[in-house]
């Protein structure tokens, strides 16, 4: 008599065509500088995706938990140690990967780059602006669209945008914020008005310094907020 199988009844396929499946990690690390939202990428060195950019991603190891992974990603190619990261969404069409079925968990962090030392020698990491990106390898640019518009829809109603600030910011800093993250201008005084509304912000009684052009008030991030996630 043939062995009783759970999966006995899609087919021709065995136990060991179900253990198959490789499962990845991708990050969507968000950062803001110069005006612009950006996102961490490196050059992809699959020969099908040459010249084109690359989420910081690998594969999971066989003895690793699949939370541990991304961080010992970040640990071991970016040099990071202390980002908070958050799982989003998996994709797992068919045929994503040219080496097999992948199916790959993402997670996103949103991070003031300006204040992370990170190790930008493989595959040349770097910082990217997102306005710019196109195209990807793999299916890295929907990916990337999906956590875009996460994004969008968190900043709404949560002050997770502050993340990406420094801890003291002008409120020119934080409309140019916002319209990075929306890619569209804002009416000065109605976005101001908005966020005075939402109370999310402490007036400091400090000027910026050393900018050209008039120095603005400076404000943070109120302290009795709830954490600041994605």
């Amino acid at each position: 008599m043939k062995p009783y199988s759970r999966f006995s009844h899609y087919g021709e396929l065995s136990d060991k065509d179900y253990f198959r499946i490789a499962l990845s990690v991708d990050l969507v690390i968000f950062g803001f500088a110069d005006g612009e939202l950006k996102v961490l990428v490196i050059n992809c060195n699959i020969a099908e995706y040459k010249g084109k950019l690359s989420l910081l991603g690998d594969l999971v190891k066989p003895d690793e938990d699949l939370d541990a992974a991304p961080y010992r990603i970040l640990r071991e190619r970016a040099g990071l140690s202390d980002v908070y990261l958050e799982q989003v969404h998996t994709f797992g069409k068919v045929d994503r990967h040219p080496a097999g079925r992948v199916i790959t968990t993402t997670y996103i962090s949103l991070v003031n780059c300006k204040d992370l030392t990170i190790q930008l020698s493989e595959n040349d990491l770097h910082w990217h602006p997102v306005h710019a990106i196109k195209e990807m390898a793999f299916d890295h640019f929907a990916i990337l669209q999906s956590c875009l518009q996460r994004l969008r829809e968190k900043v709404e109603d949560h002050p997770v945008a502050f993340n990406l600030l420094p801890k003291k910011f002008s409120l020119r800093e934080m409309q140019a914020l916002y319209e990075a993250i929306f890619d569209t201008a804002f009416d000065r005084r109605n976005f101001r008005k908005k966020f005075f509304i939402k109370d999310w912000l402490e007036d400091l009684n400090e000027l910026e310094v050393d900018v050209p052009h008039r120095p603005g008030k400076l404000y943070a991030f109120k302290k009795g907020e709830e954490a600041l996630r994605v």
